[in-house]
This record gives C-alpha cells, structure tokens and sequence, in this order.
C-alpha cells in the first residue's frame, strides 16, 4: 500500500493534534484534498461515501475505496440514500433530464445540483460523528468567488453548525470543518500536490465536458501541472 506523504511545513492548515475527524469523500478532487488536509493535521481518520444513484456512483465508490486505502483508513461506512434518486429534480439522478456542456465561470444553479444534497450527507456524518465521539466533520466543498451550488457556500455551512450545535448531544464539541472553502480550484490542485493527496485516484466527471469536468481541468490547467487521471476518466465513460 502506498503510504501518504506527510508535509513538514504544511501552510493554512490549521491546529494539528489528537481528534477524530469523519471525512465526507464522494472520491473526487475536492473531497480528496479535503481529507489530505485532515491527514495532515494529524487527525483519527474515519471515511464516509454517500451513494444516492448518482450517474457515476460505481467510479466514485472505487474512487473512494483507493483514497481510503491509501490512508490506511479501517473505519469506513459507504451509506445508501437512494431515496435522493427517487426524489430526483437533478440530472445527476433523473435520466430524463440531460447534463448540458459545463461553464467554469457559470453563477446560476446548474442541472447537476441535487437537491439540498449535502444537508442529507452532513446529517449522516452527524450522526456517525456522534457515536464515534468524534470532534471534527471534514466536507471538501468551496464558495471560492460565489458557487452555484448553494448548499455550498459558507453561510450554509454556518447554518449548519448551528444546526450540529443545537441537535446533537454533545453541542459545541463537534465542529464542521471545510478547509477549501476559500480556495480556487487551482488553489485545491496545489494543496493537494503539496500535501501528497492521491489526486490520481480522484474522479470528477459525469459525463466528457460537463461542468464539474470543466472546472477540474482549469484547476489543473491554472496550477500548472497535468492532471495525473486525465488518461483514466475519459476511459469509463
């Protein structure tokens, strides 16, 4: 198994020490970064893969599964919420509704937005949280210049807080960390080089040119440095 690189002089990464942390990992580039940043903090890993029906579940299982691997990672849950496909109202879920050509630089909700997704993904990793006593709960999510995707951005991520704050148990000893919020999609490509994130087991597509795929590939693009999955995604497809 490939161990992790562990940065020295690791920047912005915030207080290092003892803690349980619960990463989200859907298995793409940000999700990654985001665990890299909790490995790097010297944090007890625990991993959390939601599948919902979602076009390319079976390639981010996989995803997930090898960025687990590579952390040595033991504690990890992959839950079921396929009631998210029964809901449907996204291209991700409904067949019947296309994914358009991407827009890096798109402000409006675009189709691949699930419905108030990642409420459904935190209240699961809450709850897990909880009986594992765990301090932290790491989502790789970022509002960088404003997301269209607004169960994204930082005053949802507030919210919730609040939410964990007034919910749980153990009140304030839980906290919500998204360490990429305030980072371009170049910015992620180079923490995630920085810190030795497996980026080249990461998978970021749901269809050639879509609007996820767009913005990966400016990161990598305006990083500098070629994307080490390029030669697989196109493949799966």
């Amino acid at each position: 198994m490939m161990k992790p690189r562990r940065e020295k002089h690791a920047r912005d990464l915030g207080p290092k020490g003892v803690g349980r942390a619960v990463c989200l990992v859907s298995g793409g580039l940000d999700s990654c970064v985001a665990a890299a940043v909790a490995a790097a903090r010297e944090h007890r890993l625990s991993f959390l893969h939601i599948r919902y029906r979602q076009l390319t579940e079976r390639q981010e299982l996989h995803a997930f599964e090898r960025i687990a691997d590579y952390y040595g990672v033991k504690e990890r849950v992959v839950a079921d919420v396929e009631y998210l496909a029964r809901i449907g109202g996204s291209a991700l879920t409904d067949r019947s509704i296309p994914i358009p050509n991407g827009d890096p630089d798109r402000i409006e909700v675009p189709e691949t937005y699930v419905p108030f997704r990642n409420a459904n993904l935190l209240a699961i990793a809450t709850s897990w949280a909880e009986v594992l006593n765990a301090d932290f709960i790491f989502i790789g999510v970022t509002d960088q210049g404003g997301s269209p995707y607004p169960d994204c951005r930082a005053g949802f991520l507030e919210a919730f807080q609040k939410v964990i704050e007034q919910g749980t148990a153990r009140s304030a000893a839980l906290r919500l960390e998204a360490p990429l919020l305030h980072l371009s999609k170049a910015d992620i490509v180079r923490k995630g080089i920085e810190l030795g994130a497996p980026l080249e087991s990461t998978w970021s597509c749901y269809r050639p040119l879509d609007h996820s795929c767009l913005l990966r590939s400016k990161g990598f693009s305006q990083a500098g440095v070629a994307d080490p999955a390029l030669s697989t995604m196109p493949q799966s497809f």
